[in-house]
């Protein structure tokens, strides 16, 4: 059975960094492609960034371009979102999705708060 596993949430400091990690399992997904969604409290869950295989295409939101990094390790399922320059305007559950055999998949969500 399909599972992710989102962890690497915590509180951070402003201008500070965070490493998400997500841990698949149940398949071999290396030529699916992944991504980070994020909802903060009171609005829409909003696209965060995606890697569509382990040929490294990437594309992020305008909000987080230049601040964070998407990345893949396929031998450990796993794909990571490398977050710096944190503001606060981050603040969201955090969660992973993986799109595989044309239905999606998502973690249960990590919390990421950053403080002033």
């Amino acid at each position: 059975q399909v599972q992710l596993v989102e962890s690497g949430g915590g509180l951070v400091q402003a201008g500070g960094s965070l490493r998400l990690s997500c841990a698949a399992s149940g398949g071999t997904f290396s030529r699916y492609a992944m991504g980070w969604f994020r909802q903060a409290p009171g609005k829409e869950r909003e696209f965060v960034a995606v890697i569509r295989w382990s040929g490294g295409s990437t594309s992020y939101a305008d909000s987080v371009k230049g601040r964070f990094t998407i990345s893949r390790d396929n031998a450990k399922n796993t794909v990571y979102l490398q977050m710096n320059s944190l503001k606060a305007e981050d603040t969201a559950v955090y969660y992973c999705n993986l799109r595989y055999l044309w239905r999606d998949y998502w973690g249960q969500g990590t919390q990421v708060t950053v403080s002033s």
